[in-house]
């Protein structure tokens, strides 16, 4: 198949979340596959890897013609271009230290105007066969990335396939967090270089909605889990959409993202102070915890971030955002009866003042148990993950989540609520079949939240077989993109 992927981040050039992650792992996977893939994203800064195609696209767009350039890099097995305008290319992802910026639509607008014109202009190389623009090679299918690439549909139907171009090209809109929408007046419609009929499309209670239209106008839609396509029709869930997406429940599926090995393997991990495999958890322990290759990095860990180096306490990791729909507000809760628990705890992120306040407070507060990082460091990361005992997830929503599959893969117990992708992917511990590879509770409350990590420092302590089967079922999962990328090459074939 030709495929194109159409995202506002690719990492590792670009990156917020999961999102990014995805956008590079997917394509990686589908171009494995034997498929011609170009994906497609910003270019926020001037990549030293990346190169000028000497490629000019010129659009008519918010009053004026508009001239962007391509830059271009190969990237594990797929053509990757870089759209560069100086409205995009500033700095910031989505805005800077003084909030979003104020013409992302605009911004967005371009990329999607350019990603189609990409994939009929760009040659892209497949295997041993002659370089040729996607739309030449045969039909085009289209994976288009949250709201910011919600336009590519649009634009496809409207300037397009209206005019009998494109007409076998067919789009699947990926859901990766409905809470973001692309919202913006209606005043700035006239911008967009769209005919009237398009108007209805992002009509959204009066005022234009990108993830809307690109609902409505996508062949297919896919949520990144299967939990998470069921629970955005609900209206806890859906963010003002759940409607329409029950409107299109015959086109809307769940698949769950995959992980990328090269990139997450405890056994050739470059950042870590050690590698390794199952054997750090023995099947007859003598005693609580790790040993081998992932004690050196818990006792690393404990050093670097100045706790005190004791393999006989479980450390607790946390990775992300500091927000609400991470239920930040759980952990704030639960801080205080957490440091006098026997164990230690590790947070790195950022986001809300109010939660890096906060935490950072509780790390003063009891410094010989709780360490906290504010920022994001990708080696901490990686040593967190490594490192940590136990992955804590309370997040209130989660799509698919990406941590808890890291996680599994190192060996360290995640315990998360039961929502989303959290809920497809960690099975909790039924303690009379010794099942399960972690903890899921519910509902999003300090009490729920309190319990289950009631529950895993008991398991930690007492029953330190139990906690290790736990850790070595996760680690015996398959996580990466094989089942997955099968899954989005058969809702693109069909």
């Amino acid at each position: 198949m030709e495929i194109l992927s159409v995202s506002a981040e690719v990492a590792p050039w670009s990156k917020t979340g999961g999102l990014g992650d995805v956008a590079a792992a997917l394509p990686k996977a589908l171009a494995a596959r034997g498929h011609r893939v170009l994906a497609v994203a910003p270019r926020y800064a001037p990549y030293p890897d990346a190169w000028d195609t000497g490629m000019r696209l010129r659009f008519p767009l918010f009053g004026q013609v508009h001239e962007v350039r391509l830059f271009h890099t190969q990237a594990a097995g797929f053509d990757l271009l870089f759209v560069d305008h100086p409205a995009i290319c500033r700095g910031g992802i989505y805005g800077d230290e003084r909030g979003g910026y104020g013409d992302n639509l605009f911004r967005f607008a371009l990329l999607s105007r350019a990603a189609i014109e990409a994939a009929r202009r760009f040659p892209v190389s497949a295997g041993g066969d002659a370089a040729r623009p996607l739309t030449e090679a045969g039909p085009l299918r289209v994976l288009s990335h949250d709201w910011h690439a919600g336009l590519v549909p649009v634009y496809l139907r409207h300037h397009y396939q209206a005019h009998g171009l494109l007409t076998d090209a067919r789009v699947a809109h990926v859901i990766h967090n409905l809470a973001h929408q692309g919202v913006a007046s209606f005043d700035d419609w006239w911008g967009l270089d769209l005919p009237a009929a398009a108007a209805p499309v992002l009509d959204m209670h009066g005022r234009m909605n990108c993830m809307k239209a690109a609902l409505v106008s996508a062949d297919r839609v896919v949520a990144v889990s299967p939990s998470y396509a069921r629970e955005i029709t609900e209206q806890e869930h859906g963010f003002g959409l759940d409607g329409i997406l029950r409107m299109r429940g015959g086109a809307l599926s769940g698949i769950i993202n995959g992980i990328d090995p090269t990139e997450w393997s405890p056994a050739a991990d470059r950042h870590l102070p050690a590698t390794f495999g199952p054997e750090v958890w023995p099947e007859a322990p003598t005693k609580p915890g790790p040993v081998g290759g992932k004690l050196r990095c818990k006792a690393e860990l404990q050093r670097e971030l100045g706790l005190p180096v004791r393999a006989d306490l479980p450390v607790l990791g946390f990775i992300g955002r500091l927000t609400g729909q991470k239920g930040i507000d759980l952990l704030e809760a639960v801080g205080p009866w957490l440091a006098h628990q026997p164990c230690q705890v590790v947070l790195l992120g950022t986001g809300e003042e109010r939660y890096e306040r906060a935490l950072s407070a509780l790390g003063r507060r009891y410094p010989s148990a709780v360490a906290v990082k504010v920022g994001f460091d990708v080696g901490l990361a990686h040593r967190i993950t490594a490192g940590a005992d136990i992955l804590l997830m309370p997040s209130r929503f989660e799509p698919c989540g990406l941590n808890q599959l890291y996680a599994l893969a190192y060996g360290t117990v995640p315990l998360v609520h039961a929502t989303g992708g959290l809920r497809d992917t960690v099975h909790s511990f039924d303690p009379g079949r010794d099942a399960g590879t972690g903890w899921a509770f519910g509902p999003a409350s300090p009490e729920a939240f309190q319990h289950a990590l009631s529950m895993a420092l008991l398991t930690w302590h007492q029953f330190p077989a139990s906690f290790a089967g736990l850790a070595r079922r996760g680690m015996a999962e398959r996580n990466d993109w094989a089942a997955s990328a099968e899954a989005y090459v058969r809702l693109l074939a069909g």
